[in-house]
């Protein structure tokens, strides 16, 4: 998404980073549901926020103090999962990585070098995404974190 139109805009998170420990703001693209009820679906991967995935239909306002529309809270979450990776090894190319978990029906976004969201959608077995998840990370070539783990991709981990 490169602009804004009547679609598509542009939503502010504002939540407490464990990482950063401190109030942190994101914004993210979200698809117009329905404006005048603040009803949006979330059409971006977050890179640092938490509880949140694509797809999750949520409540925005505007926000006269941050001069944007704002998320409320989550109105019904998709079902989808949010995963961030951090590449721990120099000379491993994030796209390479990204490739990997792409060929596994997952999506992703890279921040920059070295950082990337993937999107693990509903209706994928999150088992062999978690799997090679904990294959590189043990070979050290990535670390990663669940910020947004469904409950069906949880269950599906844990058994």
């Amino acid at each position: 998404m490169n602009n804004e139109n009547e679609n598509h805009t542009k939503v502010l998170f504002r939540f407490y980073s464990d990482v950063l420990e401190e109030e942190t703001v994101e914004t993210m693209w979200v698809k117009t549901l329905d404006k005048d009820k603040g009803l949006y679906e979330l059409d971006s991967i977050p890179f640092y926020a938490p509880n949140i995935a694509s797809g999750d239909i949520i409540h925005a306002e505007y926000d006269s103090d941050e001069e944007r529309l704002t998320y409320k809270d989550t109105i019904k979450y998709s079902g989808n999962s949010t995963v961030q990776v951090v590449i721990m090894k120099n000379d491993v190319i994030t796209n390479d990585i990204r490739d990997i978990f792409n060929s596994l029906g997952c999506s992703s976004e890279k921040f920059k070098e070295g950082y990337f969201v993937i999107d693990v959608p509903a209706d994928i077995n999150y088992e062999p995404v978690k799997q090679k998840l904990d294959n590189l990370e043990q070979d050290g070539i990535i670390g990663y974190a669940e910020p947004c783990l469904s409950d069906n991709h949880r269950e599906s981990s844990s058994s």
